[in-house]
């Protein structure tokens, strides 16, 4: 499809959403913007994106078309500007999280987002990419940072809280082996702050995770003796899986109370 013409009103309304419109917008912005009915902006946003000045995300959610592009439905919207028009309140976490703190060298398509609002399936394609959707409590918002992506502000889980986030739940870190690689990385590196994930480990509220790192940790011989002790404090009893995904299998740690149903091989020690 190639760009159609525009005249009159046409011209000028688009002329001004393009300029207001800084990252994916609804039909109520669309609205707001030029002041016209919800109505009149639902057949505008159809009208543009059948002559291709716009392009449709989703239902009622647009972006604009890049100048010069030959096929706008094609076009897509960066998925972090995307994740973060619709699923608000939310911020970027896991192996996304992950790739932007520079623990991971590895490519992953999908993109792991948090918010307070529940879906009914926890994954969702939006213009051929996988959002994966975690829902949590208003309550463990915390531990993020604001970056820029282009013009627009998002949240994303900070380093500390990244590695909580990956070690309570080991999927969104690609499994328990790349959440290894992950955490040897935080350690190594220089986004390492003992107190800041001390204090993140107080707030969470699940115990499960003291075991998990106590043992990454020892596994991993990091020097981190004030967090390897209260790790080993405050553990909750009886056994869990040191990755919960994987099949109820394995010896047990009782350091740790952990079950080690996966194989740590491969991994950095």
């Amino acid at each position: 499809m190639t760009l159609g013409g525009l005249t009159g009103h046409n011209r000028e309304w688009l002329a001004e959403l393009n300029r207001k419109a800084k990252g994916p917008f609804t039909l109520t912005f669309i609205a707001e913007t030029l002041g016209v009915s919800k109505a009149k902006a639902k057949s505008l946003a159809i009208f543009w994106v059948t002559q291709g000045w716009l392009t449709r995300i989703k239902r009622g959610l647009y972006t604009k078309v890049s100048l010069g592009t030959m096929q706008p439905g094609a076009q897509r919207e960066d998925p972090l500007l995307v994740a973060n028009a619709v699923f608000a309140p939310c911020y970027i976490g896991g192996w996304t999280a992950c790739e932007h703190w520079d623990f991971t060298e590895q490519i992953f398509s999908d993109v792991v987002v948090f918010t307070t609002r529940r879906y009914n399936s926890r994954e969702r394609r939006i213009q051929g990419i996988n959002y994966i959707v975690n829902t949590i409590s208003p309550k463990r918002f915390y531990g993020l940072k604001t970056v820029w992506q282009g013009a627009i502000k998002i949240a994303i889980s900070d380093p500390s809280r990244t590695i909580i986030d990956i070690i309570d739940n080991p999927s969104i870190g690609g499994g328990i082996r790349n959440v290894t690689d992950m955490v040897n990385e935080y350690f190594e590196g220089d986004e390492r702050n003992d107190k800041t994930l001390i204090g993140y480990l107080s707030s969470f509220g699940n115990r499960v995770i003291y075991k998990r790192l106590g043992y990454l940790i020892e596994y991993l011989n990091i020097n981190a003796p004030e967090i390897l002790k209260i790790c080993y404090e405050l553990r909750s009893s009886g056994y869990s899986m040191l990755d919960p995904i994987l099949p109820l299998k394995g010896k047990t740690i009782r350091r740790w109370n952990l079950r080690l149903n996966a194989s740590l091989e491969g991994a950095l020690k």
